[in-house]
């Protein structure tokens, strides 16, 4: 496994500084944003699909500071049913999967996307309990009419240019967990598997060891996020964890996102390695950053250096059977 970071954390610095930061702390792979929600400050596909000499400088760039791409990162939602919001991240996601082939990058990462209710809706709805019985109907017809369709064509379109897809289970979207996800790829293609990031499973009480295990078992894990969610003990037992409140309101949350280690112990993180080396997983670790309560450069120095250490433990042996 190597260890790496998702570089739109580094949004602020030039391209080249981003990845002189990256090289120094003993990183080894970067995984770079094309669009959708996470934007594409470093990478425009279509630029670089079209400009062969910036692509060369682009992929030079990571080369020359001895790192490698794990991934590039688009995650959008191309089933909203705003048609001029689901069509741009729909060609980004075209225009990545493109770019990748040409930069030799064999993994993708985007959302599932999640429709409306109907034809006529403006926004995207995340169905989360089966009764009254429309929400069970509004289910069903997201996945037949949308869900499953687009995918599918998606699996072609991935097939014809050697590269794969990696779902990232988010609530909010149609695939959330590994049974959503597990079912998108037995529907649609098995170029089709999962961006694995245990932050999303922790608040949903989800565990992250079991949870890898059933993914790897498919063979959908393909790439995986290292973030960690903290949860508030008195907030969730009085308003659960279906929370809505913005991501600022830190002290009135059921949970927040947080640096890794911060959230759950060095203990659980090592588990969670450590199954990934007992399933063979030989991908990437990619640092994520969406904590509140710490700058960039603070939680990904605290990330980076608590997975560098757990990382050395695993590659001398010292599993922590889960």
């Amino acid at each position: 496994m190597k260890l790496g970071v998702f570089a739109v954390l580094f949004g602020d610095k030039k391209f080249e500084e981003a990845l002189d930061v990256i090289a120094e702390m003993g990183l080894e792979s970067i995984e770079i944003g094309t669009g959708g929600y996470p934007g594409d400050s470093y990478c425009d596909p279509k630029e670089l699909l079209t400009n062969e000499n910036k692509r060369e400088s682009f992929k030079k760039a990571i080369d020359e500071r001895g790192l490698k791409i794990s991934a590039l990162s688009c995650h959008g939602n191309p089933l909203h049913p705003n048609k001029e919001i689901s069509q741009k991240h729909h060609e980004q996601f075209q225009n990545t999967v493109r770019l990748a082939e040409k930069l030799e990058v064999d993994t993708v990462i985007t959302f599932s996307g999640c429709p409306g209710e109907s034809i006529h809706s403006r926004f995207p709805v995340w169905v989360t309990c089966p009764w009254p019985e429309d929400h069970t109907e509004v289910l069903e017809w997201q996945w037949k009419e949308k869900v499953i369709p687009y995918w599918t064509n998606q699996s072609k379109f991935l097939a014809e240019h050697g590269v794969r897809v990696a779902i990232e289970p988010h609530p909010g979207f149609n695939v959330y967990n590994n049974e959503t996800a597990i079912r998108l790829r037995k529907e649609c293609g098995d170029n089709i598997g999962v961006n694995f990031d245990p932050s999303h499973f922790f608040w949903q009480n989800i565990d992250p060891v079991a949870s890898i295990k059933e993914i790897a078992k498919h063979g959908a894990l393909y790439h995986f996020h290292a973030k960690d969610t903290a949860i508030d003990v008195q907030n969730t037992a009085t308003n659960g964890v279906l929370d809505t409140k913005p991501y600022s309101d830190e002290l009135n949350r059921s949970w927040i996102f947080r640096t890794v280690g911060y959230g759950h112990a060095e203990e659980t993180w090592r588990k969670i390695i450590s199954t990934l080396q007992l399933v063979g997983y030989e991908g990437t670790i990619s640092i994520e950053h969406e904590d509140s309560l710490m700058s960039v450069e603070e939680g990904f120095q605290k990330g980076a250096t608590l997975l560098k250490n757990i990382l050395i433990k695993e590659r001398v042996g010292e599993i922590w059977w889960a």
